[in-house]
């Protein structure tokens, strides 16, 4: 039985890695035929002498006996972070198909390929859509989408040329692998005019979390069902102390039960992510904790999957990362959205008014904006978020089931990740 060898590079980040993995895993659960290497660059990964380094490993692999005595697997394709796209010269080199794996979802692919298309043949800058009131007519959207929304990547000078030099080396892939399924964006997957392959939501959702904060587990397990309001921004989400009082008078005005993951945030100019307070008391109104005891709970770090699968659990203030967002939908958590930065606050309009799944706090708060926001606004936010509007909450229970039955025999995403592996392997012949 002849093996097919497929090279993953992934950006060299934790959520990019991880997703990369779970996609590789999925692919050699579901065909032993395959054989997959994932290469890890250094993090200067924008600069194309990454390449030759890259074609010396793949020869290696290629050159490399599977067992004592037996051929190795042929070289099948290149699977690329669509930020990696340079590496889509290795592939050719190698004369193999390369397919883009896009990390976010299908509608923030065509958000990308549209400003591209409108900087390169119109000579639009989307940078001047920053604090704009425009309204832009995005083809993978059915609503006008606001400018003001715009991710905060497009909107940067370091960042902007970045996405555009990886977006117009889309169409040269093979196809791009989406970490959406086809339930959630079926709007946004028709109308992308390239082949897509949506195989998500693609998460790791293991537990493990359980057993190593055993603390904060067993103060759920003492709360009533959905009754709990779970606070996390992610692994780079921080506010600064007056922002954290805001949120701190909100809680305590709201009377929720609540779960609040409050980090510190790193030193101005320095690259590590926020860390623990040692005590949070430093940042936090004084008397907070004594005046919350027993309604909720400050913590640092928080296992956020084994968190969102807790029953007590009925609600998620969140940064609107996308893989933060897959979670909560296959958890049945409805989402309050606070945007930081990267491609967040596209997905928290995408949540609130192209999918109805979600409330808004903000939609198109920036963590380097300087605003705060006032604790009126939060708790209304909040309020809105445990109410448990029945109209909502149905969509968000629908929409978990619907992410489920998407990667079981016969899903849709199921079905795509075959379609997949099929020209992995009709390439080979």
């Amino acid at each position: 039985m002849e093996k097919a060898q497929l090279v993953f590079i992934p950006l060299p980040v934790m959520g990019h890695i991880v997703s990369s993995v779970e996609v590789a895993k999925l692919l050699l659960t579901r065909d032993h035929r395959l054989s997959i290497t994932v290469l890890i660059l250094n993090l200067s990964f924008v600069n194309s002498n990454q390449k030759p380094h890259v074609k010396e490993a793949v020869l290696k692999i290629t050159q490399s006996k599977l067992i004592a005595d037996s051929p190795s697997p042929r070289l099948a394709g290149f699977v690329i972070d669509m930020f990696c796209t340079t590496m889509i010269d290795v592939a050719n080199d190698f004369g193999v198909p390369s397919y883009i794996f896009f990390t976010s979802g299908a509608s923030v692919l065509g958000l990308l390929l549209y400003v591209q298309k409108i900087h390169d043949e119109e000579k639009v800058d989307p940078i001047e859509f920053k604090n704009s009131d425009a309204e832009l007519s995005v083809p993978s959207l059915v609503n006008p989408f606001p400018a003001k929304a715009m991710p905060s990547s497009l909107l940067s000078r370091q960042w902007l040329p970045v996405l555009l030099d990886n977006a117009r080396r889309f169409g040269e892939a093979r196809g791009i692998i989406v970490n959406t399924f086809v339930e959630l964006e079926s709007y946004a997957v028709e109308s992308l005019k390239m082949s897509i392959y949506p195989v998500g939501p693609i998460l790791n959702v293991g537990l493990d979390g359980r057993n190593t904060h055993q603390e904060i587990m067993q103060w759920l397990d003492d709360q009533p069902p959905s009754s709990v309001v779970f606070l996390c921004f992610g692994s780079q989400g921080s506010f600064g102390e007056d922002q954290v009082k805001e949120i701190a008078y909100a809680l305590e005005r709201s009377r929720y039960r609540f779960l609040w993951s409050l980090r510190r945030p790193s030193p101005p100019g320095l690259l590590p992510s926020p860390s623990d307070y040692e005590d949070p008391q430093e940042v936090l109104p004084e008397g907070f904790l004594n005046r919350v005891t027993g309604l909720g709970k400050v913590i640092g770090w928080a296992p956020q999957v084994t968190i969102l699968a807790h029953p007590a659990v009925g609600g998620f203030v969140s940064h609107c990362g996308w893989n933060s967002v897959l979670e909560s939908i296959w958890f049945g958590v409805p989402i309050a959205t606070w945007p930081m930065y990267a491609e967040q606050q596209f997905n928290a309009f995408e949540m609130v008014t192209e999918l109805e799944l979600a409330v808004e706090i903000k939609m198109d708060y920036r963590n380097d904006s300087g605003v705060i926001v006032n604790c009126n606004e939060i708790e209304r936010g909040i309020r809105s978020l445990m109410e448990h509007d029945s109209k909502k909450m149905k969509k968000v229970k629908e929409m978990s089931e619907k992410s489920r039955r998407a990667l079981m025999d016969g899903g849709s995403s199921y079905c795509c990740l075959g379609r997949l592996i099929k020209n992995f392997m009709d390439d080979l012949t």
